[in-house]
């Protein structure tokens, strides 16, 4: 598991902070776009695509550990909280950025101070409805006093003092006046943020719940009760915890309190507790005892093949989690697999590119996804959708943009690039075949067959007098300890996801003394006779610094992802398919998105359907959702 952030997928992606400095409020509407609103899509079934009951019906294996979303930052836990608490700023549909407790904002020309103007009249009410005060700034304030304070062990603490100013010192007690930390309340509608340094993706932050607000006298009378029980929280989301059984059910209930309800259009969210639950979805979903079901690999064939059941089920959301085979330039194996041997095969960028061009990655992916194994290929460490700037996608950015429609396999490209390497390895004192340890997890049995095929594909095309390929199973306790961490590995699919929302998130994997392919130990050059990581390094650290100019940062960014591609240090493999094949009546493309974060845990815009999603019909709403972003997008840019 990777660091925390991550874990938790922590913030969401689209970035509007003003590139001129200038004291404006950001790209926001006074009145929020918010998704899915009533005029377009009004109450009722409009025309038999929605069902009458607006009530979402859903078994669960894994429990809650706690109502205190000031404290833990799991996934489980995140997906209650953010449908009970508002946040600042929330996403829409297509991922822009939207005001919600906070109608606007400013940033003061040097990046430094974030000013607020909430929204007045939202109403902290109980699990009953009743009303019990108001939502002001002064909640921010005591949520950040709370999160900072050590004692209370908040796990998302490192968020907040990574970049208020003064937070990491109150937290670690060297000051104890909470005034000198960058959260006050000027007024009861006026928040204020000061930075540490200037963050080009502290939007995005605020819709975390480390950003989250409390009722301050509620949580100072609760105590230490604070969040045991739906009526130790009070609520001012979309949502009210009207029941709260652990390991029996939990229930949310639509809060007419809540300042944007029109666009609240399922009535009741219905939890209930089954640890068998993701082997019974699909029975459960069949008798219409649950809204959505996971369908396992192992059942999907007889989903697929059934004419009942073929149009009942589609793919789930595509996530934002990516995975790549990545070369160790750091080998630290057994002897028996020659691990000087493969530092001088690994430096060789031919001998890399014979191996990333020899990758069916299609073929190879059909062992995990044999129906469209097509739909998560992608060609950049960075998946699309993740970010954009001026309306222009990421992975559209600078130099990326070449490789969008690259077929890497190619058989004559990788005989090739042999040729070539052999000719330089040898003369470099290599032996030949180039023994390559390759591990894989035994918990996953696609895993395993995946790792049959790229062996098979890559010793079959370049031939085993080049290279000779060991698997290694490992178990999945220890996996990363025992491989990727300590470089016991030629090459290795390895993973990814955002812990911000900025394209610097997908360097961290490469940054010096990382733990993932150590390629700051690359011997190899340029044209120009400079190592390749040198010259990386001072493209990521260009684009760090460019903090003003967003549209230039992004594009920095992606010419130095490309240049990592390019080079073959890293062979782009796929990103994270969700929850893989589904039988839904929820479509996930009416809710709101981002790649990481709060956003999809979130229920609003979010309607029942009268008939399961197809296949078809998953297709087209994705394709009708990407074409209507990318013209959102243009528009938040102007």
């Amino acid at each position: 598991m990777k660091k925390l952030l991550s874990l938790l997928l922590v913030l969401v992606m689209i970035l509007t902070a003003c590139s001129d400095g200038e004291t404006q409020a950001p790209q926001t509407p006074e009145t929020p776009e918010t998704p899915g609103s009533a005029e377009e899509q009004p109450e009722g079934t409009d025309g038999g695509k929605y069902a009458e009951e607006q009530v979402y019906k859903y078994t669960y294996a894994e429990e809650i550990t706690t109502l205190n979303y000031l404290i833990n930052t799991t996934w489980v836990d995140m997906s209650v909280a953010a449908n009970l608490i508002d946040a600042l700023a929330q996403y829409d549909k297509y991922g822009i950025l939207q005001p919600a407790l906070a109608e606007s904002w400013k940033v003061s020309e040097d990046g430094l101070e974030w000013t607020f103007n909430l929204r007045k009249g939202v109403m902290w009410v109980d699990y009953e409805g009743n009303e019990i005060a108001e939502t002001t700034a002064h909640d921010f304030v005591s949520s950040a006093k709370y999160i900072l304070t050590k004692a209370n062990e908040s796990e998302s603490a490192n968020l907040v003092y990574s970049v208020i100013k003064n937070a990491e010192e109150y937290f670690n007690e060297e000051i104890t006046d909470f005034s000198q930390v960058g959260v006050r309340a000027e007024d009861d509608y006026t928040l204020v943020y000061t930075l540490k340094k200037p963050v080009p993706y502290f939007e995005s932050m605020l819709t975390y719940v480390s950003f989250f607000p409390v009722y301050g006298p509620f949580l100072e009378e609760m105590g230490d009760q604070f969040g045991t029980a739906n009526s130790t929280l009070l609520y001012n989301g979309a949502y009210l915890l009207t029941e709260f059984e652990p390991q029996m059910q939990r229930l949310l209930t639509k809060n007419e309190a809540y300042w944007d309800k029109d666009n609240i259009f399922v009535k009741e969210l219905n939890y209930k507790y089954n640890k068998e639950a993701s082997a019974l979805g699909g029975e459960l979903f069949k008798r219409g005892e649950v809204s959505h079901a996971i369908i396992p690999p192992a059942n999907l064939d007889e989903w697929m093949t059934n004419p009942e059941l073929k149009d009942k089920v589609s793919p789930d959301r595509l996530g934002t989690y990516t995975f790549f085979y990545a070369f160790n330039f750091k080998p630290n194996f057994d002897a028996e697999y020659e691990p000087d041997n493969w530092k001088i095969a690994v430096n060789n960028s031919n001998f890399r590119k014979s191996i990333m061009s020899s990758f069916n990655r299609v073929a190879s992916m059909a062992t995990e996804d044999p129906y469209n194994p097509e739909f998560r290929i992608i060609n950049t460490i960075t998946p699309p959708n993740f970010a954009s700037q001026d309306g222009l996608d990421f992975t559209d950015t600078g130099n990326l943009a070449k490789l969008n429609d690259v077929n890497f396999f190619n058989e004559d490209e990788a005989k090739a690039y042999k040729e070539k390497a052999v000719e330089e390895l040898t003369a470099a004192g290599a032996t030949f075949p180039v023994k390559i340890l390759m591990p894989y997890n035994t918990n996953s049995s696609y895993w395993a067959n995946e790792a049959q095929v790229v062996k098979q594909q890559l010793e079959t095309l370049l031939g085993t007098d080049y290279i000779q390929i060991t698997l290694l199973p490992h178990a999945p306790t220890g996996f990363l300890d025992g491989t990727r961490r300590a470089g016991n590995y030629s090459l290795m699919k390895v993973n990814w996801g955002p812990d911000y929302a900025d394209p610097q998130t997908y360097t961290d994997p490469f940054e010096r003394d990382g733990n993932y392919n150590f390629p700051e130990y690359t011997t190899d050059v340029n044209a120009d006779g400079k190592n390749l990581y040198d010259v990386y390094e001072a493209m990521i650290n260009e684009a760090k610094a460019e903090v003003i100019d967003l549209s230039k940062r992004y594009q920095l960014f992606a010419d130095a992802e490309a240049m990592l591609i390019d080079n073959a240090f890293v062979v782009p493999y796929n990103v994270s398919g969700g929850d893989g094949y589904v039988a839904s009546m929820v479509l996930p493309f009416e809710r709101p998105y981002a790649p990481f974060g709060i956003a999809t845990m979130t229920w609003k815009g979010a309607k029942i359907l009268a008939d399961p999603i197809s296949m078809e019909e998953f297709e087209a709403a994705q394709e009708e959702w990407q074409a209507e972003r990318n013209e959102a997008l243009k528009e938040a840019s102007n």
